[in-house]
């Protein structure tokens, strides 16, 4: 080797890429939620529902909490469930909120609303969530979280199979293999009390709720979107209640069909 191959050897070592990337016009600018997207979410879906059919295309009859691990406390408010009382209050969506918008029956709209926020819509209770990847400013100030709603207040993050949001992983499960940098993760907080099911089964505002959404292609060609929920709530349930949820991707949104909430 010449002279001049050792010594362009020797800077290569010596020298950082960093240093090599800055000389080719500096650091290059962090890339938006949006523009890193490892998969594409957005479009119309519809629900499947292939399972939990009784409690999910019908109201559950009073009472009924099959599979929901709810306590004593709770089992209370849903044996006193009366939906003439939440529609004279006007809650007539307490059972549209976000830990279980999911499991109605009917449409997603999933758009950006900028570069930073996921929007999700629902026609079942025309319900809209907003999915927020980092901090809403960049002031480094504290911000004073909105009032509670039936949507909350969701962080959302694309996962990498890292440490997830909450710091720890759902129900002691392990990293998942094979679909790295292929899941979207939300964690929602600052809920208005509401219904798991809209005969009255109920969390509370200390409930959280952590969901994965990830897209796959059947062989048939079809694309679906699986959204895994985890609802959390110390006053009202026993342990976590999981539940997935199925939908499939459709050409366009035709058959969009907004209806208001129903209490019953």
């Amino acid at each position: 080797m010449t002279k001049r191959g050792l010594l362009a050897l020797a800077f290569a070592a010596a020298v950082p890429m960093t240093m090599l990337a800055q000389g080719r016009g500096g650091a290059q600018p962090a890339r938006s939620p949006k523009e890193a997207a490892p998969v594409d979410l957005t479009g119309y879906w519809v629900s499947l529902v292939t399972e939990d059919w009784r409690w999910r295309m019908v109201t559950p009859i009073k009472g009924d909490s099959a599979s929901v691990p709810i306590n004593q406390a709770a089992k209370q408010i849903m044996n006193n469930w009366d939906p003439a009382k939440d529609e004279a209050a006007g809650n007539q969506c307490k059972g549209y909120g976000a830990p279980a918008i999911m499991r109605a029956p009917g449409r997603l709209h999933i758009t950006w609303q900028d570069d930073n926020t996921l929007k999700v819509e629902t026609d079942a209770g025309t319900q809209t969530r907003l999915l927020r990847f980092g901090p809403s400013t960049g002031s480094g100030q504290v911000q004073t979280p909105p009032p509670p709603s039936w949507q909350g207040s969701s962080v959302a993050r694309w996962d990498t199979g890292l440490t997830p949001v909450g710091g720890q992983l759902p129900l002691g499960l392990s990293q998942r293999q094979g679909i790295r940098s292929r899941s979207l993760e939300v964690v929602t907080t600052n809920l208005k009390p509401g219904y798991l099911r809209k005969n009255g089964v109920p969390y509370s505002a200390k409930a959280t709720v952590t969901e994965y959404f990830e897209r796959f292609a059947e062989p048939d060609g079809n694309d679906h979107l699986m959204v895994m929920t985890i609802v959390t709530d110390p006053e009202y349930l026993a342990i976590p209640f999981v539940v997935t949820s199925d939908f499939k991707k459709e050409a366009d949104g035709s058959k969009w069909d907004p209806t208001p909430c129903t209490a019953r």
